[in-house]
């Protein structure tokens, strides 16, 4: 071209404009191409944040905690009560995922909600250094100490502290932490300066801290002090009805980290979740779905449930006396033994009849089968 405008051959200089000129446009082309590939991630990624909150949101309604059941229901309405306040909660629950889920949902609900949520792992914190991690140290107050450090309690200060184990913390320090929870005051290790921190608690734990500070091995003051809202996690045994709107969410979630498609849960499958006690609780289950979505195949769910800990070693029922193995019952004390049996498991279950730990549940009946007996017994 330009040795049609020059009418003239192109010379070395014109040589080295034209390279100039490819190169700038390769590059230009290059960051465009770089620019629209960046772009394509936004927009991909706002879609995969979108996608998951709507999960959450057609789920439950109740944030993070997944599920429509009366035992969630009651718990929300639990956390909504006191979430408003600055009173200390005490989070009981067996084991798993849900306690940290409960405590995150009180400070998202809460008008802390804007500072931080510090959470405290108490049984991975070293005994020797629990002072130290809780309200920080100076720098050389001890070996290994190189610089000025801030505790949990000053990282919280504004919002919100979860100490998870609370169970674990030692009694020496148990005095201090009940300190800062009464004065809102603190000093770092190594330092005589007191500072002020104005920080709302909330514990979890596995134990009966009432047993443990009868016992002597837990502060009663701080056991008080803790547990001024109780709220106890109902384990996923006693929310049956929770069970397959949990395995769809974690079927979601194990699809979409897997990159795989979304095997579906079919009824029979949901039914055999249902009767399984698990004792690892939330955690547990979720592990069992991605195991499934890992080992499906043609988009059909492999679901493997280790043998249920409660039905492993049954206990021996005594033998009956001997003298009456070959007595036949009348039908009166047949109707009799019936009635005193269903008494035995309505007692048990306070009065329930139907649902998780409800008399039906107990006998291992329909609740329509045992309300029409308990109508022809006349109980």
């Amino acid at each position: 071209m330009l040795s049609v405008f020059a009418r003239g051959a192109v010379g070395p200089d014109c040589m080295d404009w034209l390279r100039a000129i490819a190169d700038a446009a390769a590059a230009a082309i290059a960051t465009a191409r770089a620019f629209e590939r960046i772009a394509e991630l936004s927009r991909r990624l706002e879609q995969e944040n979108e996608y998951l909150r709507e999960e959450v949101t057609r789920a439950g309604a109740f944030g993070e905690l997944i599920g429509r059941g009366p035992a969630l229901e009651a718990l929300a309405r639990q956390i909504d009560l006191v979430a408003p306040t600055d009173a200390a909660v005490l989070i009981l629950v067996e084991s798993g995922r849900g306690k940290e889920l409960v405590a995150r949902e009180v400070h998202r609900r809460s008008d802390r909600s804007a500072r931080p949520l510090i959470k405290v792992n108490c049984a991975a914190v070293p005994r020797e250094l629990y002072e130290s991690e809780f309200f920080g140290h100076a720098r050389g107050a001890f070996t290994g100490a190189l610089r000025d450090r801030a505790g949990r309690f000053e990282l919280a200060d504004g919002g919100t502290l979860f100490l998870d184990e609370v169970g674990e913390i030692p009694p020496e320090l148990q005095a201090k932490l009940l300190r800062v929870l009464q004065e809102g005051e603190l000093e770092r290790v190594g330092e005589e300066r007191t500072r002020q921190v104005d920080v709302r608690l909330i514990a979890a734990t596995n134990r009966d801290l009432r047993a443990e500070a009868e016992a002597g091995r837990f502060r009663q003051d701080l056991y008080f002090r803790l547990s001024v809202f109780p709220i106890e996690l109902p384990p996923l045994r006693r929310r049956v009805e929770d069970i397959p709107v949990l395995a769809e969410h974690f079927l979601a979630l194990a699809a979409r980290k897997l990159g795989r498609p979304k095997p579906r849960l079919t009824l029979a499958d949901a039914q055999r979740l249902q009767r399984y006690r698990w004792p690892g609780n939330v955690r547990e289950l979720q592990h069992v779905i991605e195991r499934a979505v890992i080992l499906a195949e043609g988009g059909r769910l492999v679901i493997e449930l280790p043998a249920d800990p409660s039905a492993a070693s049954p206990q021996p029922r005594p033998a009956p006396p001997r003298d009456h193995d070959d007595r036949v019952l009348t039908d009166a004390e047949v109707r009799r033994l019936e009635a005193d049996n269903i008494r035995a498991a309505l007692r048990r279950a306070a009065g329930k009849v139907s649902g998780p730990g409800g008399a039906a549940e107990l006998l291992g009946i329909r609740p329509t089968t045992l309300a029409s007996r308990i109508k022809s017994l006349g109980l």
